[in-house]
């Protein structure tokens, strides 16, 4: 079985054997919240064929949620994860507790002041607060050489991305490609939460992005196809969006030909 790290000193006494003994070998990371599916999987199999070692952390991040319920409902699969982490070659795990992570009751935090405003972070206030702040301390743990991130969450990659410049954090950003289902809803944990018909719906998200000739015209077309549309903006040669479909909020991102 995998070995299991639950505490920040199991963790500090693995990576410290890794340096003394395999000072060679690359540590690859990546972060999850865990209910681990096929997208995450591809973020492992990236990280096996890079690294020397692979380091997966399984954290739900109550800084980061702006709805206490969201909080609540998001689902946790521990065991799954953990075969799923196994099958994949994942080294060993990191599941912390809160208090391990946030000794200090979350006082400090990292607030990046510009586009953690926009898209996301207009609709989720503290939303990216939360993820920088946990993000940092977890590079700061494992002190990962590589690290590996979806581009669905494309606006939380940038500012990763950023924040690792910023601070010079010698970790390196290796963003992935967003993984698909057949009929092109992208892979995401909330996506277990909705309902068949909901489900059966959601694919129109994705398409509606990609085919509309602005990003106003696929606001108004998910408007009219009945769906709650927090935003949908052009950014950085992407087309952004995010919406409500039942109680799940979705997001999602293409690309888009430059002007």
């Amino acid at each position: 079985m995998i070995p299991v790290l639950t505490s920040i000193d199991q963790l500090i006494e693995y990576r410290q054997k890794l340096k003394y003994n395999f000072a060679k070998d690359t540590v690859g990371f990546v972060p999850t919240m865990g209910a681990l599916h096929e997208g995450h999987a591809t973020l492992i199999r990236h990280a096996r064929a890079k690294c020397g070692h692979v380091i997966l952390s399984i954290f739900v991040n109550p800084t980061q949620f702006n709805d206490p319920k969201d909080l609540e409902n998001y689902p946790r699969t521990f065991e799954a994860d953990q075969a799923m982490a196994e099958r994949e070659g994942v080294d060993v795990i990191f599941f912390p507790k809160y208090d391990d992570l946030y000794p200090d009751r979350y006082l400090y935090e990292v607030h990046e002041k510009k586009w953690s405003q926009s898209f996301c972070g207009a609709h989720r206030q503290g939303h990216f607060n939360g993820v920088l702040t946990v993000v940092l301390k977890l590079f700061n743990l494992v002190q990962p050489d590589f690290a590996f991130f979806g581009e669905k969450d494309y606006q939380q990659l940038r500012l990763i991305q950023d924040m690792v410049k910023a601070f010079f954090i010698k970790t390196q950003i290796i963003p992935i490609e967003t993984l698909r289902e057949a009929d092109g809803l992208a892979m995401s944990s909330r996506n277990v939460r909705l309902s068949a018909e909901e489900r059966k719906r959601a694919p129109l998200f994705y398409q509606s992005l990609c085919k509309a000739k602005s990003a106003e015209m696929a606001r108004q077309k998910l408007e009219e196809l009945g769906f709650k549309v927090d935003y949908v903006e052009d950014w950085e040669g992407r087309r952004l969006g995010a919406l409500y479909l039942g109680s799940v909020r979705l997001i999602d991102n293409v690309k888009i030909a430059s002007k």
